[in-house]
């Protein structure tokens, strides 16, 4: 098993790629979204704190505890501070998962792997607004190949800003802590912003989805899904907890009791 912290793109990495990895790349995206229908909010688990020696099998633990779908970190040690992962973890974890996958990508000039991580089992690739040169050209490139195409805004990043590509977008992440940074609390200004991701979707007749990724706990999930959040990124919250299928219910729960 190679070390988390592998190239986010290298050539190694895309070598190392094959090519029947689980196709097509946004295939899931239609079973999350009926989930979402008929069931509200729902936790995607982070994978950047469970055990990388056996990857497969946390992926089977969260899988078989309920989770909806699994959100994956790739961080450059650019963008960020942090460097995580690649393409060979999240071909490894397309494998081994039957649910959609969401790749958030906080990597410098994110237009240069898109491809790669839609071929590696993507169903959602999540780019940030702050590292795009033109996020509506990204945000076509990325349906074009397939997986939904979702844009993060950090928390300094003002919510307006987003609002010219909402009708490129499938899903808006609301970042409610600093990308690339560990033990941070949890941003109270993410509520504001899903709050007007919501009424601005209600005023244009809008479909994208919101998310929110961040400080999420069971004191701060129920916030976030009464402001609008309907993907839910928890990492320790699950990751650290003694029982995935508890930790998943009690939160989903708490969500749709806010919702």
């Amino acid at each position: 098993m190679r070390s988390a912290a592998v190239g986010y793109g290298s050539p190694r990495d895309q070598l190392l790629l094959r090519t029947h990895v689980n196709p097509p790349a946004g295939q899931a995206f239609d079973q999350l979204s009926a989930t979402l229908e008929t069931r509200g909010p729902v936790v995607l688990p982070a994978l950047l704190l469970c055990d990388f020696g056996h990857l497969a099998h946390e992926v089977e633990r969260l899988e078989s505890a309920g989770a909806a779908g699994l959100h994956l970190d790739v961080m450059d040690g650019r963008f960020v501070p942090q460097l995580t992962y690649g393409l060979v973890v999240v071909e490894a974890v397309r494998r081994a998962a039957k649910g959609p996958l969401e790749v958030h990508l906080m990597v410098e000039q994110p237009e240069s792997c898109i491809e790669a991580y839609a071929k590696a089992g993507a169903d959602i690739l999540t780019v940030h607004l702050e590292g795009l040169t033109d996020p509506r050209q990204t945000l076509e490139a990325i349906s074009s190949l397939g997986p939904r195409a979702h844009l993060a805004i950090s928390p300094g990043t003002h919510v307006e800003r987003v609002v010219p590509y909402l009708d490129a977008c499938d899903g808006v992440l609301v970042m409610s802590v600093e990308p690339g940074f560990g033990g941070q609390r949890f941003n109270p200004v993410a509520l504001e912003k899903l709050v007007r991701l919501s009424a601005l979707r209600e005023d244009m007749g809008g479909s994208f989805r919101l998310a929110v990724d961040g400080g999420i706990s069971t004191e701060t999930i129920g916030p976030v899904a009464a402001a609008g959040a309907e993907l839910i990124v928890a990492g320790s919250a699950v990751i650290r907890s003694l029982d995935y299928a508890q930790a998943i219910a009690q939160l989903e729960q708490l969500a749709r009791g806010a919702a």
